[in-house]
């Protein structure tokens, strides 16, 4: 049985401001320990419950926060850019049974420890098919086309809530409870930790390939804070202006649904600029 963990940093243990999950600050530096046993602890709840094999995939920013140095042994680990599917590749091979979020966060426009969707700003909301969208979400529709479901979501106690949406039946696993999105209670490293492993060891008991979920056409709206972004995202073929600071486009798989965001999030980036965004 094999098992892949898409690992988000936001979610993580202790994480609640932006120098925390910014490459190469020294908040980033401490927060990527706890970062690493969130992951850790879920890769050894999975062995301790019967998995074979776990495939951890970065899925935060540069892709390269983990420390591999400090995973179990039998741990694999995907990192660095670029990837087709993004945080969630891996899944498309045929040989993953279940997958887990650990460390998601909610999505851009909602409450939660610096929710956000792709972008860490610029993207005021993100609707699937109007439903408001979070990442989750998003892979969640993406893993479903593979007959992978979703069976563990770490992270702040909002993003769990989130999870009821699109994962109701997977395990949840809060390390931090929200009060602002840059602040929040924490757990400590030891009790999430164990919090953690506890979860994915009777998550494993979900594993198991599904049909694939064939559930398009998905229609994707993206919602921007300044209106020469929506112009900008128009440059993605298929995209539309569906008001001043807001594009849509319609998809008949999620595969190129989330392949087409990607892009317009990538087009957009190279838009904003530096003090007016």
């Amino acid at each position: 049985m094999k098992i892949l963990i898409s690992a988000d940093m936001e979610g993580a243990t202790g994480v609640t401001w932006p120098a925390d999950v910014l490459p190469g600050t020294p908040q980033w530096e401490r927060c990527r320990s706890m970062f690493t046993s969130d992951v850790n602890a879920a890769a050894l709840g999975f062995f301790d419950g019967g998995a074979d094999e776990v495939l951890v995939n970065e899925a935060h920013w540069t892709m390269r926060n983990l420390l591999l140095e400090q995973l179990d042994e039998r741990v694999q680990m995907l990192t660095g850019r670029h990837k087709s599917l993004s945080m969630v590749e891996g899944v498309q091979h045929g040989d993953v049974d279940a997958i887990a979020f650990v460390g998601y966060h909610a999505g851009a426009g909602a409450e939660g420890v610096l929710a956000h969707t792709y972008l860490a700003n610029s993207i005021t909301g993100v609707w699937l098919n109007d439903v408001r969208a979070s990442e989750g979400l998003l892979n969640a529709h993406v893993v479903a086309e593979y007959g992978v479901p979703v069976i563990l979501v770490t992270g702040d106690d909002v993003a769990c809530e989130d999870a009821l949406g699109y994962a109701p039946g997977a395990l949840k696993v809060a390390v931090k409870d929200h009060v602002s999105r840059y602040a929040a209670v924490c757990r400590t490293p030891a009790r999430t930790a164990a919090d953690i492993r506890a979860a994915a060891k009777e998550a494993v008991s979900l594993a198991g390939r599904q049909d694939p979920v064939a559930g398009g056409p998905y229609t994707v709206a993206v919602e921007f804070d300044a209106e020469h972004l929506a112009m900008a995202a128009t440059v993605v073929p298929g995209v539309e202006r569906i008001g001043e600071r807001k594009v849509a486009y319609t998809s008949g798989t999620m595969f190129e649904g989330i392949r087409t965001f990607k892009a317009v999030t990538t087009v957009v980036s190279s838009a904003v600029e530096e003090q007016y965004g």
